[in-house]
Parts: structure tokens; C-alpha cells; sequence
């Protein structure tokens, strides 16, 4: 942790993924977010799995069956001010869908990072407009970080 920054923000397995994923990129995906949404201090974990380890968690957890694409984990404490979570993604489910659109595994797994640190900081996708509004919000993001607007590429 940048001892200047409110965020601590750790990576693990990125340089599992293939191809291998930036650790520093999705650092800067998260930190993009969380100053976006004005998140004063946080402390976020991020792990890039395959589909087997993804899809134990979402049974687990979800009690949903096979892979998905990222789960997030809110761990806050009410009482702190601190935003502590943890953001699992599957880099196997990102290579897969990237391989179908026209943009990079690296896009995809950016995607998954914005849209679960959004998640973290209380964006819900389960109302239609809800769902556009934290999409566009994804986009935004990821655009200034120069991948485009994935999430919009992806409806066609």
C-alpha cells in the first residue's frame, strides 16, 4: 500500500491468468472506482481464479451452479468508515468471453473488476434501470482507463 493512499488494494493471481492479467492495472481499475464514487478509505482484496475455484464459491455462496464471471464480497463493519471487500473473478470466464467480442481478455477482466468494485460500493444490476445506469458508470470507467466501453461492445 502507497502509504500516501486511503486505499489498500492487493492482487493475487494475476500472473496465473492467461494470458497473464497487470496486477498494477487492476489496482488502478479499483482506485478508479472508489474515487468516482467518493470512497474516502478502503481495503480490497482482488483474486483472479479459474472456473473450477469460481464455481465452488458460487455454489457455496450463491448456491448457484458452475462458473460465473466475479463475485463480490462486502466486508465492511457497519460501524467502520473503511470499505473492506474482496472481489473474485474468474480469468478462465473472462478469456472465454473475450474470445467471442472484439476486444482483449485484459478488457474482460477489467470489466469484472470494475463491476465488482461498483458492486462494493452499493451499484445494484437487478433492476433494469439500475442495471443501465451501473453499466454506463463501467463504461465511463473504463474508458478513461483506455479499454472503451466494453460493457457497451458487448451488446451487440
Amino acid at each position: 500500500m502507497d502509504d500516501d493512499s486511503p486505499y489498500d488494494i492487493s492482487v493475487s493471481g494475476a500472473a496465473d491468468a492467461l494470458p497473464p492479467i497487470d496486477a498494477a492495472r487492476v489496482r488502478e481499475a479499483v482506485t478508479a472506482v472508489l474515487q468516482r464514487q467518493g470512497c474516502r478509505q478502503a481495503c480490497i482484496s482482488v483474486a483472479l481464479v479459474d472456473d473450477a475455484s469460481i464455481a465452488t464459491l458460487n455454489q457455496k455462496y450463491l448456491a448457484h451452479e458452475g462458473p460465473t464471471d466475479v463475485l463480490s464480497f462486502n466486508l465492511s463493519d457497519e460501524e467502520e468508515a473503511e470499505l473492506d471487500g474482496e472481489i473474485v473473478l474468474s480469468w478462465e470466464t473472462a478469456a472465454r468471453q473475450a474470445a467471442g467480442r472484439a476486444h482483449s481478455s485484459e478488457a474482460e477482466v477489467m470489466l469484472y473488476v470494475v463491476h465488482g468494485t461498483l458492486h462494493l460500493v452499493g451499484l445494484d444490476d437487478q433492476q433494469s434501470a439500475d442495471a443501465a445506469a451501473m453499466h454506463a458508470e463501467e463504461d465511463r470507467v473504463l474508458t478513461e482507463l483506455g479499454f472503451g466501453a466494453v460493457y457497451g461492445d458487448t451488446q451487440t
